[in-house]
């Protein structure tokens, strides 16, 4: 009698895990359902509204349309060649920003503090100079082959990488500073051990902010002196007049960036593992 009772209990007890374990997994998803229905809804609308004649399907292609043409493109590795020569342009640029950024922004922000306040108003001043308007310039004096387009990239990166590293670095608690200075810890120790894991935060910050810039900025520069790359792609449709390979192109542009984004902020909850998560709304 104990042993059957002691049974069904247990099955009793898988039961009700089995249930909670659907409601969580229910819950997920409507919850992913809820938060992504504008998506779907704007997709939707999309399509009708082409199919309908409500839109010019000679300047707007339905999202059936633009999906079997990106389709079509990865299948024939054309899509795969454009995303990778994109990838290693930005790539350089984007590098040797951080490579530069980062410990000049360390040190203008934790040593040279006096000449990062007179440097700051020139800093931001520079960084608030549209890198459309310079293009010009870099073609000038890099000529329009490879090196001009990661010179713009470099630019574009290099501020936000620099003035975040520098107010991450400020934002540092100065209890912190002080008790290791109290316990007699060494300038590279403070570095490695305090400086940098404070300013980490503002670092990323200033890392995703640069890689999306890179990339959308190098797809404008790609568009003028260039056979290949994700920006020649779209310039080349608009040209010849072929508007899936347009939106294609477009779409795929837009996904790209959504993925770097996660991908540094992927990177980011395992550096900064302390950082609190930011709230949901």
């Amino acid at each position: 009698m104990d042993a059957e009772f002691l049974k069904n209990t247990d099955n009793t007890m898988l039961l009700k895990q089995d249930k909670d374990k659907i409601r969580l997994y229910a819950g997920k998803f409507w919850r992913n359902l809820r938060d992504y229905a504008s998506i779907w809804l704007f997709f939707i609308f999309w399509e009708a509204g082409t199919r309908l004649g409500l839109l010019d399907r000679n300047f707007i292609s339905p999202p059936t349309v633009i999906f079997k043409t990106i389709f079509s493109l990865f299948s024939d590795g054309v899509m795969f060649e454009h995303i990778a020569y994109s990838l290693w342009r930005a790539a350089n640029g984007f590098l040797a920003a951080v490579a530069v950024g980062v410990p000049l922004g360390m040190a203008l922000g934790g040593w040279f503090k006096l000449f990062e306040r007179v440097l700051k108003p020139v800093l931001n001043f520079l960084h608030a100079a549209n890198p459309f308007s310079l293009h010009p310039v870099f073609i000038m004096l890099f000529g329009i082959g490879e090196l001009s387009k990661a010179a713009m990239i470099f630019w574009v990166c290099i501020w936000p990488v620099l003035l975040n590293t520098i107010t991450g670095v400020q934002c540092v608690d100065p209890l912190y500073i002080k008790a290791a200075r109290s316990m007699g810890v060494s300038k590279f120790s403070m570095f490695c051990r305090v400086l940098l894991p404070g300013a980490l935060p503002g670092i990323f910050h200033g890392i995703k902010s640069s890689g999306g810039a890179a990339f959308f900025l190098l797809v404008a520069a790609e568009m003028i002196g260039a056979s290949s790359g994700l920006g020649w792609l779209v310039w080349n449709a608009q040209t010849n007049y072929q508007i899936p390979n347009l939106y294609a192109a477009t779409v795929c542009i837009a996904v790209l960036g959504l993925l770097l984004n996660y991908l540094f902020s992927y990177i980011e909850k395992r550096v900064v593992a302390w950082k609190p998560a930011d709230p949901e709304y």
